[in-house]
């Protein structure tokens, strides 16, 4: 997996400019889950590439084949099947359990990347998991009115910024469904938060949510927690 964070590397500073801020707010040990906002499909490599600490992001099944699956397997990358199921989640609970990162786009789908909503899976991982949550925005890899599937030249300025530790856990008396539920709003609200913090600081707009989506070829995208409820 080291010679992914190189690829990664390469992504964020010679194909584009990619100013990285909050990297401190990222614990030097112990699970981690980077939770970042979803506008393009090089949201998971781009936040990859930008991280301190190298992860494991969800990807889409989809793209496990030919030679791209190769490569994404080869870097650790984790398949999701989108029908159903939480496979993806328990290994991903397995990669936490043993102090290592887990990136997740709980949007669940590409949109305008405000975290108006996120799935719920995210919650389950961080409390079945007990790692530190820390929001991610990222800003550029979609601009304007671009569709869906755009590729942003070489050279466009993109922002990562990594936001403060959200730590979760159950409450006493509190039932499971509450719980995930409850964390679910927190990791939103802190998801939006930060992503609104993010354009201020940057000056960088996100793109329209409803630019014309031809058929989708996402490399890193659609997290294992789709099916779960949606939090609003």
């Amino acid at each position: 997996m080291a010679w992914s964070r190189s690829v990664g590397w390469i992504l964020d500073h010679l194909v584009y400019r990619t100013t990285v801020r909050g990297r401190s707010n990222v614990p030097a040990a112990g699970p981690v889950i980077f939770a970042g906002n979803h506008i393009s499909f090089l949201d998971g490599p781009v936040m990859f590439g930008a991280a301190p600490r190298p992860m494991h992001v969800l990807v889409k099944q989809e793209m496990f084949t030919g030679a791209l699956g190769r490569v994404l397997t080869a870097s650790g990358q984790l398949p999701v099947d989108r029908s159903g199921g939480r496979a993806a989640l328990q290994r991903a609970k397995s990669i936490l359990d043993a102090g290592h990162c887990v990136g997740i786009l709980p949007e669940g789908t590409r949109g305008s990347g405000d975290a108006a909503s996120i799935n719920n899976g995210v919650a389950w991982l961080a409390l079945n998991s007990g790692a530190t949550v820390i929001p991610v925005a990222i800003l550029g890899t979609r601009i304007g009115g671009e569709h869906l599937n755009a590729v942003p030249r070489p050279g466009r300025r993109l922002h990562v910024s990594f936001g403060g530790a959200l730590t979760v856990s159950r409450r006493p008396g509190e039932t499971g469904r509450v719980s995930m539920d409850r964390v679910g709003t927190e990791i939103r609200a802190a998801l939006s938060r930060h992503v609104q913090d993010t354009i201020r600081s940057s000056g960088q707009q996100l793109p329209d949510a409803d630019a014309p989506n031809p058929p989708q070829t996402a490399v890193a995208g659609t997290p294992a927690d789709h099916h779960l409820r949606k939090v609003q």
